[in-house]
C-alpha cells in the first residue's frame, strides 16, 4: 500500500491549501522524476507567495537602493479598519482642544529640528541605554507617507496616507492618543518611492502648515484641526507634480509661508502671507526638487537657503530676488537632502545618485553677492538622507553606510556601519540612527573612528522617516506605526 502523500487527490488538496507543505512532501514522492519535481516547485513557490500576499499580508516594497526588495506583512484593509475604529472611539476635536496630558514647549516644530538641520539642542540626553534600548513610552497605528512629525505645546503633529483621503492628525505627546484629523481626498501613487505624502507639517504661533504630496496647502488651528485657509500651490502657479511628489516643507519667515510649486514664468518659489493666503511675491523658473527651503545668515545677510532640481542658491526674504547661486545638478533631479549651514560664510551641500557634496562659500562685495567653490568630491552621497554637522565633521550615510568627513577640507576620516537608507538625527554629541529596517542605533560623533554604542528593533517595516525629538522623548514613525521613547537624560 503507497504512503498516503503519493495519492494524487490527497496531495493537490495539501498544496493548494498550504503550499510550502505540499512543496516538501513533492520531493518525497519517488513516482515523480526529478524534472516533473522541479516544474511542480516552480508553481508551489508561485503559489505561496499568492497565499502569502492573499491571506497573510505580504508586501514587497524597494529599498532606498532601488534595487533589492524589503518583504514585509501589512494587511492594509485590517490595518485602516483598526484606525478608523480608533478615530471613532477619539474625543470630540472641542475636548481634545483643552486636555494635553503633557505640557511642553515648542520646539520640534519645522523638519528636521528649528534650524532644519536635524540637530536636537534642547537639552541632554540618555546616551546610556539600559540592556540597549530606550523605555516605550507608548506606541500607535499610522497611516502611510513618509513625512516626519513635528511637536509642539503636548502635541504631535504629521501628515498620512488613509486608504484615499490624505490626513493632518494630531496626537497627544504623552500618550500617543489620537485627538483629531483633518482630511481631505487625495491619494498620491508612485511604484518605486511609495504612496502617500512627503513633507513635514510646520508649527507656527499655534497653527499647522501642512502640504500634501498633490501640492494642497492647509493650514490648521492646531489645537483643534480647524481649517483656516488652503491652496493648491501646483495649479495656483501653473506646476507639473514631481516625480516624487511635493516634498518640501513650508517654511515660515516674519508674515511669509514659502514653499516651491516649481512653476513656470517666475513661479517656482513663492510666499503667501501665512494668515490669508494671498500671493506677497514670486520668483525663479528652476524646476523643483525635494530639499526644504531654510531660513540662515550668510554674508552678513539674512535670506532663504534653497536648493532647486539644477542649483543651489540664495533668495532674499522680502521679494524672492536670487541673490546667488552654486549649479548642482544630479541624475533625475534628485536633489533631497538638505544643505549644512557650516558658518557665517559657507555652506555644505550634498547628494546621491553618484553626484558626492561640496563646500560653497559665500562672499559679498558692495552689495553683490558670490559663490565660490571650496572643494568637491564623491564622498558622502547623501540620497535622500540628510546629514548632521558636529564641531567641524559632517556625519551621514554615505549612500547606504555610515561616514565622516572634514567638513573643511572633504576627506573622508572613516567608514562603517550599515544602516541601509535610514535617517540620523545629532543630539548631545551622539548620532541617533534610524535604520531602513525600523532599528534605533545610538553612535558616537567623533572623527576618530566609527563607534555603535547601543542598537534595537525600534519599528517594524520599511522606515524611511525622520525621527523627531522633544521634551526629552523621541519619536519615530513610517508608513504603518509611530512610537514614542524616553530619551531625556538623567
Amino acid at each position: 500500500m503507497r504512503p498516503w502523500y503519493q495519492n494524487n487527490g490527497i496531495f493537490l488538496l495539501l498544496c493548494l491549501l498550504l503550499p510550502p507543505a505540499g512543496l516538501v512532501l513533492l520531493w518525497f514522492r519517488r513516482d515523480f522524476r526529478v524534472i516533473r519535481k522541479i516544474s511542480f516547485s516552480i508553481g508551489l513557490l508561485t503559489l505561496t507567495f499568492v497565499h502569502l500576499f492573499t491571506f497573510y499580508g505580504l508586501r514587497v516594497e524597494m529599498a532606498g537602493s532601488g534595487a533589492a526588495p524589503i518583504f514585509t506583512f501589512h494587511n492594509p484593509d485590517s490595518h485602516f479598519d483598526e484606525i478608523e475604529q480608533r478615530q471613532q472611539a477619539a474625543p470630540s476635536t472641542v475636548e481634545a482642544a483643552s486636555r494635553p496630558s503633557v505640557s511642553g514647549d515648542a520646539y520640534w516644530t519645522d523638519f528636521r529640528g528649528p534650524n532644519r538641520d536635524g540637530h536636537y539642542q534642547e537639552g541632554s540626553i540618555n546616551t546610556n541605554w539600559k540592556d540597549g534600548r530606550l523605555p516605550e513610552l507608548w506606541r500607535q497605528s499610522v497611516g502611510g507617507g513618509y513625512a516626519s512629525v513635528v511637536v509642539a505645546e503636548g502635541r504631535v503633529f504629521t501628515i498620512e496616507q488613509r486608504r484615499d483621503q490624505e490626513t493632518v492628525t494630531c496626537y497627544d505627546l504623552g500618550s500617543g492618543k489620537e485627538l483629531w484629523i483633518h482630511a481631505w481626498k487625495s491619494l498620491f501613487q508612485e511604484s518605486l518611492g511609495g504612496d502617500g505624502p512627503r513633507a513635514t507639517p510646520t508649527w507656527h504661533q499655534g497653527r499647522v502648515y501642512a502640504l500634501g504630496a498633490g501640492g494642497d496647502l492647509r493650514v490648521l488651528d492646531a489645537a483643534a484641526g480647524k481649517l483656516i485657509w488652503e491652496k493648491n500651490i501646483l495649479s495656483d502657479n501653473g506646476a507639473s507634480n514631481l516625480t516624487w511628489a511635493m516634498s518640501a516643507s513650508p517654511l515660515i519667515v516674519d508674515e511669509k509661508v514659502v514653499v516651491q510649486p516649481g512653476g513656470p514664468g517666475g513661479r517656482s518659489v513663492v510666499a503667501y502671507h501665512k494668515d490669508t493666503g494671498e500671493p506677497i511675491w514670486n520668483s525663479l523658473d528652476d524646476k523643483q526638487a525635494y530639499t526644504s527651503p531654510m531660513l540662515v545668515t550668510l554674508a552678513g545677510m539674512r535670506q532663504l537657503l534653497l536648493v532647486s532640481a539644477e542649483r543651489m542658491m540664495g533668495l532674499s526674504v522680502e521679494d524672492g530676488a536670487l541673490l546667488w547661486d552654486y549649479p548642482w545638478t544630479t541624475s533625475y533631479d534628485a536633489n533631497i537632502p538638505q544643505p549644512l549651514l557650516v558658518d557665517e560664510n559657507t555652506v555644505f551641500v550634498s547628494a546621491g545618485y553618484g553626484h558626492g557634496s561640496a563646500l560653497v562659500k559665500i562672499s559679498e562685495s558692495n552689495g553683490t553677492f558670490v559663490a565660490a567653490e571650496v572643494w568637491k568630491n564623491n564622498r558622502m552621497k547623501a540620497k535622500f538622507n540628510p546629514p548632521v554637522l558636529y564641531e567641524g565633521y559632517v556625519y551621514g550615510l554615505d549612500e547606504s553606510i555610515l561616514q565622516c568627513i572634514d567638513v573643511r577640507t572633504g576627506k573622508q576620516m572613516w567608514k562603517g556601519g550599515r544602516y541601509g537608507y535610514g535617517q540620523v538625527i545629532l543630539a548631545d554629541g551622539h548620532l541617533i540612527i534610524v535604520t531602513e529596517q525600523g532599528d534605533l542605533v545610538l553612535v558616537k560623533a567623533t572623527p576618530e573612528s566609527h563607534q555603535e554604542l547601543a542598537r534595537f528593533p525600534a519599528i517594524s517595516g520599511k522606515t524611511w522617516n525622520n525621527p523627531a525629538i522633544a521634551d526629552g522623548r523621541l519619536i519615530v514613525r513610517n508608513q504603518t506605526e509611530m512610537a514614542c521613547y524616553d530619551i531625556s537624560g538623567t
